[in-house]
């Protein structure tokens, strides 16, 4: 048993860890710029992210203790527990700007949909590494089971309304699904299936101020002082950063207060007034050094499982970082999205940091399988 434990502590990732803590601490430093505007009267947000980073550190720990299999006998039952949550978020969720996402438990809210973007990982590596594709690629039959697994989630996070999360948790499994394999033809079939699915989401379920974030994404100046002012504002950060940018805690956007959100989903454009072009490189090549770290575990994995579950994760963050710097500087809608490690916030961080966990995890125990 000690030899095993020793093999494991060997193996660990430390550059990995490394490369973590180096984006966060860049993400606190952010973050202290991004508020330093704001009149505080607690603890200030950069320290509260130091707290969540050292509370997902003690979660890391605890994930990468645990043999990963593990995360795959019991699959079934955290997505069970996780659609219990998300129904209970409909029932008794915590509302805050229109939206119904949290549980209060008491000492602390939580978002059940950020819990299943891991849990939606779980289950797909746990489907897809038992019952494995036919030759030439998985067939629409053979989609019906994993996709009732996807849509029941995805429906209930729409229900909340959150957007963001519900296209989060579906990228990441149809990326998953390519990575197991598809037929072109069932490529094609879905892309027909997707068609009508769009028109009824559009004209039924798709809230009106989801529809109007999807049209100022056409076209912001429709409506620059309403729906449209996010986008706008973000884009003058973002462009008005330069080469070099304006200096640390030196953005009159962001220090004026003309960016909204700009501690959380906006956190990138500030960094890119005050950091400009060279800044964003930086950052962007860490962001890359880590999905391609991902990517590197995933392939030097023998276990199918396994694989899975790193592939999955390093969707998340892949997505994540897409959609975040993608929203920021026009090229998607405004969506709500994090960045990861980056924006502040509790429950991102938690999800990024057990995503992270599950990484070295596997990359730990790859010898043993």
């Amino acid at each position: 048993m000690g030899m095993i434990d020793r093999r494991l502590f060997t193996n660990f990732d430390w550059g990995l860890l490394l490369l973590v803590l180096l984006i966060a601490g860049i993400g606190v430093v952010n973050i202290a710029s991004a508020t330093a505007s704001y009149a505080m009267v607690d603890t200030p947000y950069q320290i509260r992210q130091i707290y969540w980073i050292f509370i997902g550190l003690m979660l890391v720990v605890v994930v990468c203790s645990i043999d990963y299999h593990l995360f795959g006998d019991l699959a079934y039952w955290f997505y069970g527990g996780a659609v219990v949550l998300l129904l209970g978020v409909l029932v008794m969720g915590k509302s805050t700007m229109g939206a119904t996402r949290w549980l209060n438990l008491g000492f602390f809210s939580f978002q059940p949909s950020e819990v299943m973007k891991i849990v939606i990982i779980m289950a797909f590596a746990r489907y897809f590494s038992s019952t494995g594709a036919s030759a030439g690629g998985l067939t629409v039959k053979e989609l019906l089971y994993p996709f009732l697994l996807l849509g029941v989630p995805v429906m209930l996070i729409m229900k909340q309304p959150d957007l963001g999360t519900a296209i989060l948790v579906a990228l990441i499994a149809l990326t998953m699904v390519l990575y197991v394999g598809i037929r072109a033809s069932t490529v094609f079939s879905l892309l027909l299936a997707a068609a009508p699915a769009v028109f009824l989401a559009w004209h039924f379920y798709l809230r009106d101020y989801q529809k109007a974030r999807i049209l100022n994404f056409l076209s912001p100046e429709r409506d620059p002082l309403g729906s449209g002012y996010h986008i706008i504002q973000s884009k003058i950060a973002v462009g008005s950063g330069g080469l070099l940018g304006k200096g640390y805690m030196q953005g009159t956007q962001t220090q004026l207060r003309f960016l909204p959100e700009q501690h959380t989903d906006f956190a990138f454009s500030v960094f890119s007034e005050e950091w400009g072009f060279l800044g964003c490189l930086c950052v962007t090549v860490l962001y890359l050094s880590l999905v391609l770290w991902g990517l590197h575990i995933a392939r030097r994995c023998n276990d199918h499982f396994g694989a899975l579950l790193v592939v999955g994760v390093t969707a998340m963050l892949a997505w994540h970082i897409i959609i975040n710097m993608g929203m920021v500087i026009g090229l998607f809608p405004v969506v709500g999205v994090p960045l990861p490690l980056f924006s502040y916030g509790g429950t991102s961080m938690i999800t990024t940091m057990m995503g992270l966990g599950i990484l070295l995890n596997v990359r730990m125990r790859r010898f043993m399988f």
